[in-house]
C-alpha cells in the first residue's frame, strides 16, 4: 500500500500563506463622528410689550381693551422700538373704570377714548425717583391745550400724587420699570379738563377786502349866471348899443 507522503516544508507554507492574506484584508471602515450639537443662539428680544405686562398683572382688562380698539398699543410699541426717549404709563385698574360716574365712558366719542388712552402716556420715561424733579405739566401724548390736557404731578418721598384738573390721584404701585418703560398703576381714570370745559369758538373769519369800484371820470358842467350878472350884462349890452346909436346921428 502505497503511503501519501507530504513534502516537509509545505505546513510552513501554508501558514504564511494564510497570514499575508490576512494582513492584506480591507481594515473595518472608522465609526462615523457624531458632530455636538450646536447651542441655539438666543433670538433678538424687541422692547417691552406694554399689553403683555398688564395682562401677567391681572387687573388692568378694561385699559387693556381701550389701548387695543383705539390702537395706542400699536403705538407704543413702535415708539419704544424707534425712540430712546422711552415711554411712562399710568394704567387704570378695572375698578378705577367701575368708579365712574355711569355711562361716562360710553358717552365719550370714539375720538374722545383715543385721547383718553394717549392722556395716560407720557412721551418720555421717568422713574419713581425722577418724579422729585418732574417740570410740570408733564407732557402726555394728548398734546394740545396746556390748560386744558394739564397734567401735574407732586411727590413727597415715595408718595406721587397727580391732578388733571378733573382728577386727583396718586401712584399707588410700579408694575413695571426699566431705563425704556415705566408703569404705574393708578386707582383713578384721569379725566382731562377738555372733556368737561367747552373749547372756546374760533375766532370768525377776517372780513374780505373791499374792492374799490374805479373812479367815474368827472363831468364838466359849465357855470351858471347869476341873476344879477345877468341884470348886469343886459345893461353894458343896451349901453353899448345906445351909444352906436348916438354915434351914428350927430
Amino acid at each position: 500500500m502505497t503511503q501519501l507522503l507530504i513534502p516537509f516544508p509545505f505546513p510552513f507554507v501554508f501558514l504564511f500563506c494564510c497570514t499575508l492574506a490576512a494582513a492584506q484584508s480591507p481594515a473595518a471602515a472608522p465609526a462615523l463622528s457624531v458632530p455636538a450639537t450646536v447651542a441655539a443662539s438666543p433670538a433678538p428680544t424687541g422692547p417691552p410689550s406694554v399689553i403683555s405686562i398688564l395682562k401677567k398683572d391681572g387687573r388692568f382688562g378694561l385699559f387693556i381693551k381701550l389701548l387695543q380698539t383705539t390702537k395706542v398699543a400699536d403705538n407704543l410699541e413702535s415708539q419704544l422700538l424707534d425712540s430712546s426717549n422711552g415711554l411712562t404709563v399710568f394704567a387704570p385698574t378695572d375698578s378705577a373704570f367701575s368708579n365712574l360716574k355711569t355711562g361716562t365712558l360710553n358717552s365719550f366719542t370714539d375720538e374722545q377714548k383715543t385721547e383718553l388712552v394717549q392722556f395716560h402716556v407720557l412721551t418720555s420715561h421717568i422713574s419713581p425717583l425722577q418724579f422729585q424733579t418732574a417740570s410740570n405739566p408733564l407732557r402726555t401724548q394728548a398734546g394740545g391745550s396746556t390748560e386744558l390736557l394739564a397734567m401735574n404731578v407732586t411727590a413727597f418721598g415715595s408718595v406721587v400724587n397727580i391732578t388733571t384738573g378733573e382728577t386727583n390721584t396718586s401712584v399707588s404701585n410700579t408694575i413695571f420699570d426699566d431705563n425704556q418703560l415705566a408703569v404705574y398703576q393708578v386707582d383713578k381714570v384721569l379725566l382731562p379738563m377738555r372733556f368737561y370745559v367747552p373749547l372756546p369758538p374760533p375766532p370768525p373769519p377776517s372780513p374780505s377786502p373791499k374792492k374799490l369800484s374805479p373812479k367815474a371820470s368827472p363831468v364838466y358842467v359849465a357855470p351858471v349866471d347869476s341873476a344879477a350878472e345877468k341884470c348886469l350884462s343886459i345893461a353894458i349890452y343896451a349901453t353899448a348899443c345906445f351909444m352906436l346909436v348916438m354915434a351914428a346921428f350927430p
